[in-house]
């Protein structure tokens, strides 16, 4: 299955931005949700990871606890900051952003409902 994901996710646009989710369905035990790509050790620390996919990931945890409104709004959260990742790109325009600057930006968002 590890590999399935990480096949679905280059083909869809790189691994960095798809979310998993390795779920429990008799909730007998529990289920865990994360990004599908690795830790990156040579660049942990320096803020140059994409949340994007741990923040999916949570959508997916939201939807499989009940919360499906509260999936629906981090999923518009996401799909909003990705559209304007690529209308800057579009324009020419460099958008490169740290790890705490995409997090706070979806977040913002999220708050803004």
């Amino acid at each position: 299955g590890d590999i399935l994901t990480d096949e679905a996710g280059a083909i869809t646009g790189g691994v960095g931005l798809a979310a998993s989710g390795n779920i429990n369905p008799d909730r007998v035990y529990p289920s865990m949700f994360e990004p599908i790509h690795g830790s990156a050790p040579d660049i942990a620390g320096k803020q140059l990871a994409d949340p994007i996919a741990t923040i999916a990931s949570v959508v997916l945890l939201l939807d499989h606890l009940g919360l499906g409104a509260e999936a629906r709004r981090v999923e518009a959260a996401i799909d909003q900051d990705m559209a304007a990742r690529a209308a800057a790109a579009a324009e020419g325009a460099p958008f490169a952003r740290s790890t705490g600057e995409v997090g706070d930006a979806v977040a913002a968002i999220v708050r803004r409902g």
